[in-house]
Parts: structure tokens; sequence; C-alpha cells
């Protein structure tokens, strides 16, 4: 019989597939349907099916929640994220994106340290500092990313990181479910006003071919994710949630024959092995100098 534990490890590894396939597949719809329209499908597609499942399983109890506005909070730092993230993918390889994106675990552990206030490391902070510099190496000047749209990516971290440290405040109180289908519709309402003027009603059926595959692949994906999580504690299943980087190369080289150059490659590389080795050692903290939030647990562990 196969372990919990080797269970977590398939659904984590095939979750960061579905989000390779949800990121491809969207920066392909960029090209003939508007951005926001893409966002909107994306979050409706989910909310619904979020909704459908948690209604007809567990009952109208779950969306009692004892702090409204920090819902309301979460929901607009995930939309945030998911925005930022939808621009960075107009500009940058998906790759290069996944790679960068991948860097909140170890800004989440810089927040920790100084609004939570928690110990860490000095081979924690080289592992930050490492992952840093390989996110520098990518958006580097002449790097084939311009200028203007490095804010994107490395704005998207920063707000996924505090994303992160609310959802693990929140966490010690709110259901995950109650907080993912929250989530979703905060998302939902921000999207549906912002898609006045770019509605296009002039797509082709490949095009509405291309949004249900991004409603599909994403709502899989946070689905698989908390079917990881059911089975393993976050620190088991961090480290191999580092397999996106290798499914987006692969799906990158694949539909636009693109192969990152020797020094983003170098870049993605040093992300990578710095992520995951900050992943290893969250997994026996020692007992005296926790790091809880090193990687917070949440449901919304993909960014889009």
């Amino acid at each position: 019989m196969i372990s919990r534990r080797s269970q977590s490890i398939f659904f984590g590894v095939m979750a960061m597939g579905c989000i390779a396939v949800l990121d491809t597949t969207n920066k392909v719809t960029f090209a003939s349907v508007p951005l926001l329209m893409v966002l909107w499908f994306r979050y409706i597609f989910q909310a619904v099916a979020t909704t459908g499942f948690v209604l007809s399983s567990q009952g109208s109890t779950l969306l009692h929640t004892r702090q409204p506005l920090l819902q309301l909070l979460r929901g607009l730092l995930l939309f945030a994220c998911s925005f930022l993230g939808f621009k960075s993918l107009e500009h940058i390889a998906v790759a290069e994106f996944t790679a960068i994106a991948m860097l909140t675990p170890l800004l989440v552990t810089v927040l920790a340290r100084f609004l939570m206030k928690e110990s860490v490391s000095s081979l924690r902070w080289l592992l930050i500092v490492g992952g840093l510099l390989g996110a520098m190496v990518i958006v580097r000047p002449g790097g084939g990313i311009p200028a203007h749209a490095t804010i994107y990516p490395l704005s998207m971290v920063l707000t996924y990181a505090s994303f992160q440290i609310l959802t693990s405040h929140m966490a010690k109180t709110e259901d995950p479910l109650t907080m993912h289908l929250y989530t979703g519709w905060v998302g939902t309402t921000m999207a549906s006003f912002m898609v006045v003027g770019w509605w296009s009603t002039d797509l082709a059926a490949g095009d509405w071919a291309k949004l249900l595959l991004v409603g599909l692949s994403g709502t899989l994906g946070h689905y698989l994710l908390i079917l990881a999580y059911a089975r393993a504690p976050v620190s088991t299943i961090t480290p191999y949630l580092y397999s996106s980087i290798a499914f987006a190369t692969l799906l990158g080289w694949f539909v636009f024959d693109h192969v990152p150059d020797a020094w983003a490659s170098a870049g993605i590389a040093l992300i990578a092995l710095c992520g995951m080795a900050s992943a290893f050692l969250s997994q026996s903290p020692p007992p005296s100098t926790p790091n809880t939030l090193a990687h917070p647990p949440s449901e919304d562990e993909a960014i889009d």
C-alpha cells in the first residue's frame, strides 16, 4: 500500500504540473484574449467549483468566519498576486517567472524574522541571500526581460509573502476551506469590476477552449494541493514543489521553443537549490528556534 507521505508528494508534484500548464496556457491565451478577461475566467471557474464542492460536502457551516475583514484582506492580497503574476507572464518566460515566484518561501522567512520575531539561523540567511542573487541574475539588465517589467514579479513575491504570513495567522482560528472559499469570491468580485470595458465577444472557439483549460488546470492544481496537505506536513511537501521549475522549463521549450540562456539557467538553479535547502532545514527545526512561518500552510500555495 502506498504510504500517505508518498501520496502527498505525488499530489504535490502533480499540482505543480497543473500550475505550470496554467501559466503556459495563460501566456498563450494573452495573445488573443484580454488579460483581465482571462483573470476573471480563472477566478470565476475556481470560485464556482469550490463553492459547489464545499456546500455539497461540508454544508453552509463553512461560510461562518470569525475574521471577515481579514478574509477580505487575504482575498485582496491573493488577487493582487494573481494580477501581478499575469502581468509578469506578459513579459517574462514561464521558466524564469516560476523560478522568481519560488522565492516566496525565502522571503516569508525574512518577514517572519522582522514581523514575528522568529529566530533565523546564519545558514538560512545565507540561503536567502543566495536566492535573491539568483533572482537578480534572472532580471539583470540586458537579460531579455524589459527593465520596466521586472517590477511585476518582484512585487508579486513581496505581496505573496505577505499573503502567506496572514494565512499563517488566520489558520489558527479559521477553517482552511473557509479561507479558500472566501479568497476565491473576493478575487472574483474584484475581477468582475475590473473586466468591465475589457470583455471581448469576438473570441474564436480555440480561445474559449484555452479559457476552459485555464480554469480546469488552476482549479485542479489547487485541489491537488489540498489533497497533498491533508496527507503530510507542509515541510514534507515543500521541497518537491520546486518541481514546478522543471515543468515550466519543459513546457516553455515545448510550447514557445524557449530555453533559458546560461545566466538565467544559473539564476534558476541557484533559486531552486537555496529554496530546497531551506525547505529541508524546515523539516526538523531545533526545538529552541522554531521557524513555523518558513513556509506556512495554505491551499492557495500556487499564486495564479
